[in-house]
């Protein structure tokens, strides 16, 4: 299986976060969406994402190491993760240069106050760029 995912991510707290070994960025409490990729096994990698125990890869991983994943937002097939990144990007406070090394875009992490406000911003792309979509951490686990 193959497609993209919106991890939908709970920080309980303010943070500094080392990125990588030169990035520090502040995040503030509430929710982020992060938007990614996997062209191979979509499954395995949202697995490992959920995972705790893992190398920390990925710009997302230092972010997932002192926050909770709460839902999972994907489609099968398409690769769509920048439509939904141009979508989210218009209305929506983002980390700029997080997560799209490999792309133009100028973020794949996107802010919310609250979960209700995520979990309906990536729902509304997801529609305006003509994309089936299915919501279900569990069907990662």
């Amino acid at each position: 299986m193959k497609g993209c995912y919106c991890l939908v991510i709970r920080l309980d707290n303010d943070e500094r976060l080392k990125i990588g070994s030169k990035l520090e960025i502040d995040f503030k409490k509430g929710y982020y969406v992060y938007i990614g990729s996997a062209m191979n096994s979509l499954e395995s990698r949202v697995k490992r994402h959920l995972s705790e125990k893992k190398k920390l890869h990925w710009h997302i991983d230092y972010l997932l190491k002192h926050s909770q994943i709460t839902e999972v937002i994907y489609n099968v097939g398409e690769k769509v993760e920048c439509d939904l990144s141009k979508e989210l990007i218009s209305n929506n406070e983002f980390i700029k240069d997080f997560g799209c090394s490999d792309c133009e875009c100028e973020s794949h992490l996107y802010y919310f106050k609250k979960e209700k406000d995520a979990i309906e911003q990536v729902i509304k792309a997801y529609n305006s760029i003509d994309c089936e979509f299915r919501i279900g951490i569990s069907d990662f686990s």
